[in-house]
């Protein structure tokens, strides 16, 4: 009888190690698939990552070198400035940084707006585009002067749906060429300084009183510069649009998903405005994270970072390690951090690792397919 008892004491000894093995088995697999959905903080170095808003205006290889440790790749952006000779220079700093970095660098041009008044302007313009996209251009970027400092010979503000614009943004949509568009300024460039919702927007607009809107109220208003853009938009229903800095639309997710509902076609990009984000989720948490997995397929990471000078490189890029680390964790993880822009500590998003893959580099490069190959 004592040996019966023992032979059932030991079978369940053996059913209880069993299915302590198969809770185990069963906790592993969905420990496993959890590390599938999310990424860890430490993924960090290991994503590919394309900063689609950079500017690099030396031919430095350097700073690219270094980043690719990281995993970065980069859209390098050219700037409109009315100087000439500077002009020139960005360009031939960012060909060079191309023909340094076939498969890291990407390059987006300006066109000059110098000779705006000549009758040729729109003829020159488009031999202009036609040459730069025969060099690798992926498209042209617009700046906040059109709109904002710009003006013709009758001293009137050119907006960007200026009908000189028009042939101009026909050949970029028949050559599939993307327009991003730097339009207007965030909302808290028409607010007094003490009323602006991040630090890094009131420093920039102390520091640069003629672009502080609130100081100038003969200027267009933050609404007009974002109807003009519409109406461009409307005007030129298939060309490939790429909203720099959120389009403008930093302040509100609910005015950037209808912008984005509207322009089905527009994609918008970060760039230096993950702080009015955070400044937003600290507020309601549950309605930025809704609206990025919602839009996923429709924001691209960048930071507006850059290098502006040969010898830079190093420097650069310890700022930049700190912006790029801290918007992975913002975006892939729970952790709260302080960040430049806010008082208090926001709280990361912890979206998904599908939803991460396309902001980081899934969806810039399912809009410039034959980008960063070689």
């Amino acid at each position: 009888m004592k040996q019966k008892k023992t032979k059932q004491a030991n079978r369940w000894h053996v059913h209880a190690c069993l299915l302590f093995a198969s809770l185990n088995l069963v906790w592993a697999s969905l420990r496993a698939a959890e590390g599938r959905v999310y990424y860890e903080v430490d993924d960090y170095p290991n994503v590919e990552k394309i900063d689609a808003h950079f500017h690099i205006r030396t031919v430095d290889p350097s700073f690219v070198a270094e980043a690719a440790k990281e995993g970065f790749r980069f859209l390098n952006v050219v700037v409109h400035v009315s100087d000439p000779v500077a002009f020139r220079q960005r360009h031939q700093a960012a060909y060079a940084q191309k023909k340094a970095h076939p498969n890291r660098v990407e390059v987006m041009v300006a066109f000059e707006l110098q000779g705006w008044d000549d009758p040729d302007w729109v003829e020159r313009t488009i031999q202009y585009l036609r040459q730069a996209k025969e060099r690798g251009a992926l498209g042209v970027k617009v700046w906040k002067d059109i709109g904002m400092v710009f003006r013709d010979r009758e001293n009137q503000l050119v907006m960007i749906d200026h009908p000189q614009f028009d042939p101009v943004f026909d050949f970029m949509e028949r050559e599939g060429m993307r327009l991003m568009g730097h339009l207007g300024e965030p909302r808290n460039c028409w607010l007094p300084l003490e009323e602006m919702t991040v630090k890094n927007d009131r420093r920039y607009f102390q520091n640069n009183p003629q672009y502080h809107m609130y100081l100038h109220p003969e200027m267009p208003s933050y609404e007009e510069q974002l109807t003009a853009r519409d109406r461009m938009l409307r005007k030129h229903p298939n060309l490939p649009f790429l909203g720099a800095h959120f389009g403008s639309l930093e302040w509100s997710v609910d005015a950037l998903a209808r912008f984005l509902e509207e322009h089905p076609s527009a994609v918008v990009d970060t760039a230096a405005r993950m702080g009015q984000l955070e400044y937003q989720s600290q507020r309601d948490w549950k309605k930025v994270r809704d609206f990025l997995l919602k839009y996923q397929d429709r924001i691209l990471y960048g930071t507006d970072g850059g290098v502006q000078a040969p010898g830079q490189a190093a420097s650069a890029l310890i700022q930049m390690q700190k912006r790029w680390q801290s918007d992975w964790m913002y975006l892939a993880s729970l952790e709260e951090q302080f960040v430049p822009e806010l008082d208090r500590p926001v709280k990361g998003l912890h979206l998904p690792r599908s939803v991460l893959d396309k902001i980081y580099h899934g969806n810039v490069r399912r809009l410039f397919p034959t980008a960063w190959t070689e």
